[in-house]
């Protein structure tokens, strides 16, 4: 009898490491982690914004704006682009939307998919050449 309490608590364990790893056992920290993640995205979202800011003129700011709407991934992109060089120092002055499109058209140029469309034609059985 005195390994029944033995194996009651091994099998109490083996269920607590089960719950940890399907994730069961974290529910208490969760929200908490969630909320501190939302947090700091939130915070560095902003302070790419503010640096975005001020390294844009408006218009730029307005015409990268429209692009993120459509293509998001694009405007993310020329973002990292602008404050990479911004970051590097080999940008002196706010960029003009004449200087963004001259970007835009340059990244657009490096990343066009160039796509090869080949018809083959089949001859069905019943079609006669003679």
């Amino acid at each position: 009898m005195a390994a029944d309490p033995e194996l009651e608590a091994i099998r109490q364990r083996r269920m607590q490491e089960l719950m940890a790893q399907r994730g069961g056992g974290n529910n208490q920290q969760n929200p908490e982690q969630q909320q501190a993640q939302e947090d700091a995205k939130r915070e560095a979202d902003e302070r790419r914004q503010m640096m975005l800011s001020q390294i844009l003129s408006t218009q730029a700011r307005e015409r990268l704006s429209r692009i993120a709407l459509v293509k998001p991934e694009k405007a993310r992109g020329v973002e990292d682009v602008v404050l990479r060089a911004a970051q590097m120092g080999q940008i002196a002055e706010k960029v003009s939307e004449e200087k963004l499109i001259s970007l835009l058209e340059q990244i657009n140029s490096q990343t066009t998919k160039q796509t090869k469309v080949t018809i083959q034609r089949r001859r069905s059985v019943l079609d006669d050449d003679d």
